[in-house]
């Protein structure tokens, strides 16, 4: 990935929890390799100390794609959570890329037809720290 890699802020709590997710895969393909990238370069902070505009695990975020200015309203979820309107992998490619960003941030992402689109993140809609949910 380019060095303008936004820098991203994980709770400790997810960190724990994304470690256990990848350490339990079998088949560790480039989604889980994306995912360990980005564990690696965060910074770690406690769930109390999370801004509110940064993306966590089950955050509802707001997004737009640049060229198109098509809006995006996604939860970023476990993969077992995965598969409803909007929800959103954490393995799956743009999962990894947002989590840790925070509005304002863009990120490149690679939709399934091969084109790359720029993500912008203009709002963290629910953030399971700021709304006191750290338990989910």
């Amino acid at each position: 990935m380019s060095n303008t890699t936004p820098s991203i802020t994980i709770t400790r709590l997810d960190m724990q929890r994304l470690e256990r997710l990848l350490d339990s895969l079998e088949d560790f393909g480039p989604g889980a390799e994306a995912l360990q990238d980005e564990l690696d370069r965060a910074e770690v902070v406690g769930p109390d100390e999370v801004p509110a505009g940064v993306v966590t695990m089950n955050s509802r975020v707001h997004c737009r794609e640049e060229v198109s200015g098509k809006d995006y309203h996604l939860t970023l979820v476990y993969p077992q959570d995965a598969g409803g309107e909007g929800k959103v992998s954490i393995l799956a490619p743009v999962g990894s890329a947002l989590l840790g960003l925070t509005v304002g941030q863009q990120i490149d992402w690679t939709s399934p037809t091969g084109k790359v689109l720029k993500l912008t993140l203009l709002e963290v809609e629910y953030q399971p720290e700021a709304a006191g949910d750290i338990g989910v």
